[in-house]
Protein backbone atom coordinates (compact mmCIF):
# COMPACT_ATOMS: atom_id res chain seq x y z
CA UNK A 1 0.00 0.00 0.00
CA UNK A 2 1.27 3.42 -0.61
CA UNK A 3 1.86 5.88 1.37
CA UNK A 4 2.36 9.77 0.54
CA UNK A 5 2.08 12.74 2.61
CA UNK A 6 0.99 16.10 2.45
CA UNK A 7 2.80 18.94 4.51
CA UNK A 8 0.42 22.12 5.06
CA UNK A 9 3.12 25.01 4.88
CA UNK A 10 1.38 27.95 3.88
CA UNK A 11 0.67 29.90 6.78
CA UNK A 12 2.06 33.72 7.34
CA UNK A 13 3.14 33.02 11.21
CA UNK A 14 2.38 36.49 12.14
CA UNK A 15 3.47 35.53 15.36
CA UNK A 16 6.72 34.99 14.21
CA UNK A 17 7.53 38.80 13.28
CA UNK A 18 9.44 38.39 10.66
CA UNK A 19 10.19 38.55 7.04
CA UNK A 20 11.38 34.99 6.50
CA UNK A 21 8.68 32.12 6.14
CA UNK A 22 7.80 30.63 9.66
CA UNK A 23 7.81 27.18 8.55
CA UNK A 24 11.85 28.47 7.93
CA UNK A 25 12.98 29.49 11.09
CA UNK A 26 15.54 26.96 12.29
CA UNK A 27 15.86 24.61 14.81
CA UNK A 28 19.52 23.31 14.99
CA UNK A 29 20.56 24.33 11.36
CA UNK A 30 17.01 22.84 9.49
CA UNK A 31 14.11 24.57 9.01
CA UNK A 32 10.71 23.66 11.26
CA UNK A 33 9.22 22.29 7.71
CA UNK A 34 12.78 19.90 7.56
CA UNK A 35 11.96 17.75 10.67
CA UNK A 36 8.03 16.78 9.59
CA UNK A 37 8.97 16.06 5.80
CA UNK A 38 11.98 13.59 7.58
CA UNK A 39 10.02 12.10 9.82
CA UNK A 40 7.29 11.17 7.16
CA UNK A 41 9.78 9.79 4.93
CA UNK A 42 11.77 7.51 7.63
CA UNK A 43 7.45 6.07 8.65
CA UNK A 44 7.55 5.27 4.81
CA UNK A 45 5.43 8.33 2.85
CA UNK A 46 7.20 7.32 -0.89
CA UNK A 47 6.60 11.12 -1.63
CA UNK A 48 5.35 14.20 0.51
CA UNK A 49 4.10 17.40 -1.00
CA UNK A 50 4.08 20.68 0.62
CA UNK A 51 1.50 23.27 0.64
CA UNK A 52 2.66 26.94 -0.10
CA UNK A 53 1.47 30.06 0.28
CA UNK A 54 2.92 32.98 2.44
CA UNK A 55 6.84 33.38 0.79
CA UNK A 56 5.86 29.88 -1.19
CA UNK A 57 9.23 31.40 -3.86
CA UNK A 58 11.38 30.95 -0.61
CA UNK A 59 10.43 27.61 0.69
CA UNK A 60 10.25 26.38 -2.71
CA UNK A 61 14.34 27.86 -3.11
CA UNK A 62 15.00 25.71 -0.02
CA UNK A 63 13.73 22.41 -0.83
CA UNK A 64 13.73 22.54 -4.52
CA UNK A 65 13.11 19.10 -5.98
CA UNK A 66 13.36 17.13 -3.16
CA UNK A 67 9.81 17.63 -2.65
CA UNK A 68 6.53 18.19 -4.81
CA UNK A 69 4.23 21.44 -4.05
CA UNK A 70 0.53 22.59 -4.41
CA UNK A 71 -0.06 26.41 -4.04
CA UNK A 72 -2.14 27.45 -1.84
CA UNK A 73 -2.83 31.39 -2.80
CA UNK A 74 -5.55 32.58 -0.30
CA UNK A 75 -5.65 30.75 3.25
CA UNK A 76 -9.22 29.68 3.91
CA UNK A 77 -8.42 26.74 6.42
CA UNK A 78 -6.58 23.36 6.70
CA UNK A 79 -9.43 21.99 4.32
CA UNK A 80 -9.03 24.21 1.55
CA UNK A 81 -5.27 23.50 1.97
CA UNK A 82 -5.57 19.88 1.52
CA UNK A 83 -7.70 20.61 -1.97
CA UNK A 84 -5.22 22.15 -2.94
CA UNK A 85 -3.08 19.03 -3.23
CA UNK A 86 -5.91 17.29 -4.57
CA UNK A 87 -3.94 16.46 -7.75
CA UNK A 88 -1.38 14.50 -5.88
CA UNK A 89 -3.83 12.89 -3.87
CA UNK A 90 -4.29 8.84 -5.74
CA UNK A 91 -7.53 7.01 -5.44
CA UNK A 92 -5.33 4.42 -3.59
CA UNK A 93 -3.34 3.97 -0.78
CA UNK A 94 -2.86 6.27 2.36
CA UNK A 95 -2.31 9.69 2.80
CA UNK A 96 -0.56 11.41 5.91
CA UNK A 97 -1.13 14.79 6.40
CA UNK A 98 1.25 16.69 8.83
CA UNK A 99 2.21 20.63 9.85
CA UNK A 100 5.32 22.35 8.19
CA UNK A 101 5.10 24.30 12.26
CA UNK A 102 5.21 21.13 14.15
CA UNK A 103 8.96 20.31 14.49
CA UNK A 104 9.16 18.12 17.25
CA UNK A 105 6.97 14.72 15.46
CA UNK A 106 9.12 11.74 14.86
CA UNK A 107 8.67 8.93 12.82
CA UNK A 108 8.31 6.60 15.47
CA UNK A 109 4.80 8.33 16.75
CA UNK A 110 3.97 7.96 12.61
CA UNK A 111 4.82 4.52 12.42
CA UNK A 112 2.75 4.13 15.41
CA UNK A 113 -0.51 6.21 13.70
CA UNK A 114 -0.41 4.01 10.40
CA UNK A 115 0.45 1.02 12.14
CA UNK A 116 -2.72 1.26 14.49
CA UNK A 117 -4.85 2.84 11.10
CA UNK A 118 -4.65 -0.37 9.33
CA UNK A 119 -5.20 -2.49 11.81
CA UNK A 120 -8.48 -0.93 13.01
CA UNK A 121 -9.36 -0.41 8.94
CA UNK A 122 -10.04 2.79 9.78
CA UNK A 123 -11.30 5.30 7.03
CA UNK A 124 -9.40 7.86 9.02
CA UNK A 125 -6.99 8.31 12.12
CA UNK A 126 -6.55 11.22 14.00
CA UNK A 127 -3.39 11.40 16.30
CA UNK A 128 -4.25 12.42 19.62
CA UNK A 129 -2.33 13.60 23.14
CA UNK A 130 -3.53 12.99 26.53
CA UNK A 131 -2.96 16.53 28.52
CA UNK A 132 -3.18 18.45 32.07
CA UNK A 133 -4.53 21.48 30.05
CA UNK A 134 -6.55 21.08 26.89
CA UNK A 135 -7.59 24.60 26.78
CA UNK A 136 -7.86 26.00 23.69
CA UNK A 137 -7.81 22.23 21.97
CA UNK A 138 -10.14 20.75 20.31
CA UNK A 139 -11.33 17.47 22.36
CA UNK A 140 -12.14 14.10 21.37
CA UNK A 141 -15.08 13.01 22.24
CA UNK A 142 -15.34 8.72 23.04
CA UNK A 143 -18.47 6.93 24.29
CA UNK A 144 -18.84 5.26 27.25
CA UNK A 145 -17.60 2.18 25.56
CA UNK A 146 -14.03 4.41 23.92
CA UNK A 147 -15.15 4.33 20.55
CA UNK A 148 -14.45 7.65 18.81
CA UNK A 149 -17.36 10.42 18.48
CA UNK A 150 -16.39 12.94 17.47
CA UNK A 151 -13.80 16.18 17.61
CA UNK A 152 -15.25 19.34 19.34
CA UNK A 153 -13.47 22.34 19.34
CA UNK A 154 -13.04 24.54 22.74
CA UNK A 155 -15.90 27.19 21.73
CA UNK A 156 -18.31 24.77 20.86
CA UNK A 157 -17.82 22.45 24.13
CA UNK A 158 -20.07 21.63 26.68
CA UNK A 159 -18.94 22.18 30.26
CA UNK A 160 -18.11 18.77 30.70
CA UNK A 161 -16.75 18.40 26.87
CA UNK A 162 -14.33 21.00 27.98
CA UNK A 163 -13.03 18.25 30.94
CA UNK A 164 -11.62 15.97 28.63
CA UNK A 165 -7.83 16.31 28.56
CA UNK A 166 -7.97 14.38 25.19
CA UNK A 167 -7.14 16.47 22.41
CA UNK A 168 -6.78 16.89 18.98
CA UNK A 169 -3.35 16.70 17.78
CA UNK A 170 -4.16 17.97 14.18
CA UNK A 171 -2.37 14.69 11.93
CA UNK A 172 -4.41 12.36 10.07
CA UNK A 173 -3.83 9.53 8.11
CA UNK A 174 -6.86 9.16 5.53
CA UNK A 175 -7.28 6.41 2.60
CA UNK A 176 -6.97 8.18 0.25
CA UNK A 177 -10.15 7.67 -1.88
CA UNK A 178 -12.26 8.58 1.06
CA UNK A 179 -10.16 12.27 1.83
CA UNK A 180 -11.05 13.47 -2.05
CA UNK A 181 -14.66 12.11 -1.52
CA UNK A 182 -14.76 13.82 1.75
CA UNK A 183 -12.86 17.24 0.72
CA UNK A 184 -15.59 17.37 -2.25
CA UNK A 185 -18.00 17.24 0.37
CA UNK A 186 -16.80 20.27 2.72
CA UNK A 187 -18.05 23.42 3.06
CA UNK A 188 -17.49 26.99 4.43
CA UNK A 189 -20.73 27.71 5.84
CA UNK A 190 -19.43 28.73 9.09
CA UNK A 191 -18.42 32.31 10.99
CA UNK A 192 -15.17 31.86 9.49
CA UNK A 193 -16.09 31.57 6.02
CA UNK A 194 -13.00 28.90 5.81
CA UNK A 195 -13.08 24.71 4.71
CA UNK A 196 -12.03 23.04 8.33
CA UNK A 197 -10.39 19.47 7.42
CA UNK A 198 -11.83 18.31 10.87
CA UNK A 199 -15.47 18.68 8.68
CA UNK A 200 -14.19 15.54 6.72
CA UNK A 201 -14.51 13.32 9.94
CA UNK A 202 -17.46 14.14 10.47
CA UNK A 203 -18.83 13.43 7.11
CA UNK A 204 -16.98 10.38 7.30
CA UNK A 205 -18.80 9.05 10.36
CA UNK A 206 -22.05 10.01 9.39
CA UNK A 207 -21.50 7.88 5.77
CA UNK A 208 -20.56 4.75 8.38
CA UNK A 209 -16.80 4.70 7.86
CA UNK A 210 -14.57 3.30 10.97
CA UNK A 211 -13.13 6.83 12.65
CA UNK A 212 -10.54 6.69 15.85
CA UNK A 213 -7.87 8.23 17.63
CA UNK A 214 -4.68 7.04 18.99
CA UNK A 215 -3.03 8.85 21.97
CA UNK A 216 0.44 9.55 21.48
CA UNK A 217 2.74 9.08 24.87
CA UNK A 218 4.35 12.10 24.39
CA UNK A 219 2.04 15.35 23.80
CA UNK A 220 5.25 17.10 22.94
CA UNK A 221 5.06 15.82 19.32
CA UNK A 222 2.18 17.59 18.55
CA UNK A 223 4.13 21.15 20.02
CA UNK A 224 3.24 23.82 17.15
CA UNK A 225 5.51 26.59 16.88
CA UNK A 226 3.70 29.87 16.31
CA UNK A 227 6.04 32.79 17.81
CA UNK A 228 9.88 33.08 19.00
CA UNK A 229 9.00 31.76 22.64
CA UNK A 230 7.72 28.64 21.05
CA UNK A 231 10.39 28.42 18.66
CA UNK A 232 13.04 28.63 21.70
CA UNK A 233 10.69 26.34 23.59
CA UNK A 234 10.81 23.33 20.81
CA UNK A 235 14.26 24.05 20.30
CA UNK A 236 14.83 23.08 24.27
CA UNK A 237 12.32 19.67 24.21
CA UNK A 238 14.77 18.78 20.83
CA UNK A 239 18.04 19.54 22.52
CA UNK A 240 16.62 17.39 25.66
CA UNK A 241 15.82 14.45 22.87
CA UNK A 242 19.35 14.75 21.20
CA UNK A 243 21.21 15.18 24.39
CA UNK A 244 19.62 12.20 26.47
CA UNK A 245 19.83 9.93 22.99
CA UNK A 246 23.53 10.03 23.22
CA UNK A 247 24.13 9.70 27.22
CA UNK A 248 21.85 6.35 26.83
CA UNK A 249 24.32 5.39 24.55
CA UNK A 250 27.21 5.78 26.38
CA UNK A 251 28.29 9.30 26.04
CA UNK A 252 29.02 11.39 29.30
CA UNK A 253 26.90 15.29 28.65
CA UNK A 254 28.35 17.46 31.88
CA UNK A 255 25.95 19.69 31.37
CA UNK A 256 23.11 18.88 29.05
CA UNK A 257 21.03 21.96 29.29
CA UNK A 258 24.46 23.81 27.72
CA UNK A 259 25.41 21.50 24.86
CA UNK A 260 23.77 21.47 21.68
CA UNK A 261 24.63 18.80 19.50
CA UNK A 262 22.71 19.00 15.56
CA UNK A 263 20.43 15.71 15.43
CA UNK A 264 22.73 14.08 12.57
CA UNK A 265 26.04 14.18 15.02
CA UNK A 266 27.57 10.49 15.86
CA UNK A 267 29.58 10.47 19.10
CA UNK A 268 31.18 6.81 20.20
CA UNK A 269 30.85 5.48 24.00
CA UNK A 270 33.10 6.88 26.45
CA UNK A 271 33.31 10.58 24.90
CA UNK A 272 33.00 13.40 27.20
CA UNK A 273 31.99 16.40 26.05
CA UNK A 274 32.09 19.60 28.69
CA UNK A 275 29.73 22.48 28.73
CA UNK A 276 29.17 25.23 26.48
CA UNK A 277 30.27 22.92 23.61
CA UNK A 278 28.43 23.16 19.90
CA UNK A 279 28.64 20.43 17.60
CA UNK A 280 26.86 20.95 14.20
CA UNK A 281 26.29 19.40 11.07
CA UNK A 282 27.30 16.08 9.74
CA UNK A 283 30.04 15.16 12.46
CA UNK A 284 30.87 12.11 13.84
CA UNK A 285 33.14 11.52 16.80
CA UNK A 286 34.84 8.11 18.12
CA UNK A 287 35.33 6.99 21.41
CA UNK A 288 36.80 7.66 24.19
CA UNK A 289 37.12 11.58 23.11
CA UNK A 290 37.09 14.56 25.14
CA UNK A 291 35.70 17.46 23.51
CA UNK A 292 36.08 20.77 26.60
CA UNK A 293 34.22 23.30 27.03
CA UNK A 294 33.20 26.01 24.86
CA UNK A 295 34.32 23.81 21.41
CA UNK A 296 32.56 24.67 18.34
CA UNK A 297 32.64 21.43 15.74
CA UNK A 298 31.05 21.60 12.41
CA UNK A 299 30.91 18.76 9.68
CA UNK A 300 33.97 16.99 11.13
CA UNK A 301 35.45 13.34 11.82
CA UNK A 302 36.46 13.01 14.83
CA UNK A 303 38.41 9.84 15.49
CA UNK A 304 39.23 8.07 18.71
CA UNK A 305 40.86 8.64 21.75
CA UNK A 306 41.08 12.54 20.39
CA UNK A 307 41.17 15.65 23.35
CA UNK A 308 40.04 19.04 21.95
CA UNK A 309 39.82 21.55 24.61
CA UNK A 310 38.12 25.09 23.70
CA UNK A 311 38.81 25.11 20.24
CA UNK A 312 37.09 25.79 16.58
CA UNK A 313 36.69 22.77 13.88
CA UNK A 314 35.25 23.10 10.67
CA UNK A 315 35.09 20.58 7.61
CA UNK A 316 37.98 18.54 8.70
CA UNK A 317 39.58 15.12 10.24
CA UNK A 318 41.44 14.90 13.12
CA UNK A 319 42.90 11.24 13.88
CA UNK A 320 43.45 9.27 16.79
CA UNK A 321 45.02 10.57 20.20
CA UNK A 322 45.40 13.91 18.57
CA UNK A 323 45.45 16.73 20.60
CA UNK A 324 43.84 20.21 19.93
CA UNK A 325 43.90 23.48 21.91
CA UNK A 326 43.02 25.26 23.94
CA UNK A 327 42.42 27.69 21.71
CA UNK A 328 43.03 25.98 18.21
CA UNK A 329 41.33 27.19 15.03
CA UNK A 330 41.15 24.22 12.98
CA UNK A 331 39.82 25.50 9.26
CA UNK A 332 38.07 23.58 6.26
CA UNK A 333 39.62 21.07 4.03
CA UNK A 334 42.81 19.90 7.33
CA UNK A 335 43.57 16.81 8.40
CA UNK A 336 45.14 16.46 11.69
CA UNK A 337 47.31 13.13 11.82
CA UNK A 338 47.41 10.69 14.86
CA UNK A 339 48.96 11.62 18.04
CA UNK A 340 49.49 15.33 16.67
CA UNK A 341 49.73 18.26 18.59
CA UNK A 342 48.00 21.37 18.03
CA UNK A 343 48.14 23.72 20.67
CA UNK A 344 47.02 27.47 21.72
CA UNK A 345 46.87 30.22 18.84
CA UNK A 346 47.39 28.21 16.18
CA UNK A 347 45.30 28.25 13.08
CA UNK A 348 45.32 25.05 10.49
CA UNK A 349 43.43 25.74 6.83
CA UNK A 350 43.64 23.22 3.90
CA UNK A 351 46.72 21.45 5.31
CA UNK A 352 47.60 17.88 6.30
CA UNK A 353 49.61 17.53 9.47
CA UNK A 354 51.23 14.81 9.74
CA UNK A 355 51.55 11.51 12.11
CA UNK A 356 53.35 12.61 15.63
CA UNK A 357 53.74 16.32 14.76
CA UNK A 358 53.97 19.17 17.31
CA UNK A 359 52.63 22.70 16.22
CA UNK A 360 52.42 24.02 20.08
CA UNK A 361 51.80 27.90 20.01
CA UNK A 362 51.35 30.95 17.88
CA UNK A 363 51.60 29.79 14.60
CA UNK A 364 49.89 29.41 11.00
CA UNK A 365 49.76 26.82 8.83
CA UNK A 366 47.82 27.65 5.53
CA UNK A 367 47.80 25.62 1.96
CA UNK A 368 50.72 23.12 3.58
CA UNK A 369 51.10 19.54 3.53
CA UNK A 370 53.76 18.78 6.88
CA UNK A 371 54.90 15.74 7.51
CA UNK A 372 55.47 13.35 10.00
CA UNK A 373 57.74 13.92 13.60
CA UNK A 374 57.73 18.07 12.56
CA UNK A 375 58.44 20.69 15.50
CA UNK A 376 57.17 23.94 14.46
CA UNK A 377 58.60 26.36 16.56
CA UNK A 378 56.26 29.23 18.30
CA UNK A 379 55.37 32.36 16.19
CA UNK A 380 55.81 30.18 12.50
CA UNK A 381 53.79 31.79 9.81
CA UNK A 382 53.41 30.18 6.43
CA UNK A 383 52.97 32.96 4.13
CA UNK A 384 50.73 31.00 1.47
CA UNK A 385 49.50 34.42 -0.46
CA UNK A 386 51.16 36.44 -2.87
CA UNK A 387 48.23 39.14 -3.66
CA UNK A 388 46.63 37.47 -6.05
CA UNK A 389 47.41 33.29 -5.50
CA UNK A 390 47.70 30.63 -2.95
CA UNK A 391 50.42 28.57 -3.00
CA UNK A 392 51.36 25.28 -1.23
CA UNK A 393 54.41 24.75 1.24
CA UNK A 394 56.04 21.27 1.88
CA UNK A 395 57.46 20.66 4.93
CA UNK A 396 58.86 16.61 4.97
CA UNK A 397 59.25 14.67 8.15
CA UNK A 398 61.23 15.18 11.15
CA UNK A 399 61.67 18.73 10.18
CA UNK A 400 62.45 21.34 12.67
CA UNK A 401 61.04 25.07 11.67
CA UNK A 402 62.57 27.35 14.60
CA UNK A 403 60.74 30.14 15.94
CA UNK A 404 59.29 33.27 14.23
CA UNK A 405 60.12 31.73 10.36
CA UNK A 406 58.47 32.79 7.65
CA UNK A 407 57.86 30.18 4.60
CA UNK A 408 57.10 32.35 1.62
CA UNK A 409 55.28 29.89 -0.20
CA UNK A 410 56.05 28.04 -2.92
CA UNK A 411 58.76 26.53 -0.71
CA UNK A 412 59.78 23.23 0.49
CA UNK A 413 61.72 22.36 3.88
CA UNK A 414 63.25 18.82 2.91
CA UNK A 415 63.47 15.84 5.34
CA UNK A 416 65.45 16.35 8.32
CA UNK A 417 65.74 20.07 7.96
CA UNK A 418 65.92 23.15 10.08
CA UNK A 419 65.12 26.70 10.02
CA UNK A 420 66.93 29.12 12.21
CA UNK A 421 64.94 31.53 14.50
CA UNK A 422 63.70 34.33 12.60
CA UNK A 423 64.47 33.36 9.13
CA UNK A 424 62.50 33.69 6.20
CA UNK A 425 62.75 31.13 3.54
CA UNK A 426 62.25 31.88 0.25
CA UNK A 427 63.68 28.76 -1.14
CA UNK A 428 64.35 25.17 -0.85
CA UNK A 429 66.07 24.12 2.79
CA UNK A 430 67.87 20.64 1.56
CA UNK A 431 67.86 17.58 3.39
CA UNK A 432 69.51 17.93 6.97
CA UNK A 433 70.38 21.28 6.47
CA UNK A 434 69.94 24.15 8.24
CA UNK A 435 67.94 27.41 6.63
CA UNK A 436 69.04 30.63 8.05
CA UNK A 437 68.09 33.31 6.10
CA UNK A 438 67.96 37.03 8.54
CA UNK A 439 70.61 39.84 8.85
CA UNK A 440 73.78 39.64 10.74
CA UNK A 441 73.59 41.28 14.06
CA UNK A 442 75.64 44.51 14.43
CA UNK A 443 75.78 46.21 18.03
CA UNK A 444 76.58 49.90 18.03
CA UNK A 445 78.89 50.53 21.16
CA UNK A 446 77.21 53.61 23.14
CA UNK A 447 74.25 54.27 21.11
CA UNK A 448 71.36 54.50 23.35
CA UNK A 449 73.84 57.06 25.30
CA UNK A 450 74.62 58.93 22.82
CA UNK A 451 70.77 59.45 22.04
CA UNK A 452 69.92 60.42 25.02
CA UNK A 453 72.42 63.09 24.94
CA UNK A 454 71.01 64.91 22.01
Amino acid sequence: MKTKSIILAAGQGTRMKSNTSKVLHEIFHQPLVHYPIEAARYAGAEEVCLVVGHKAEEVMATFGETVQYALQTEQLGTGHAVMQAMDFIEDEGEVLILYGDTPLITAETIEKMLAFHRRKKNAVTVLSAIVDNPTGYGRIVRDESKHFVKIVEQKDATDEEKRICEINGGMYVFEAKLLKFALSKITNNNVQNEYYLTDTIEILLHEGYNVDAIAIMNPDDILGVNSRAQLAEATAIMKHRINTKHMDSGVTIIDPQNTYIDPSVVIGKDTIVEPGCIIEGNTSIGENCVIGFNTKIKNCVIEDEVCIESSVLTDSKVEKNAHIGPFAYIRPNSTIGEKVKIGDFVEIKNASIGKGTKVSHLTYIGDADVGSGVNFGCGTVVVNYDGQKKHRTTIKDNAFIGCNTNLVAPVTVEEGAYTAAGSTITKTVPKDSLGIARARQENKEEWVTKKRQN
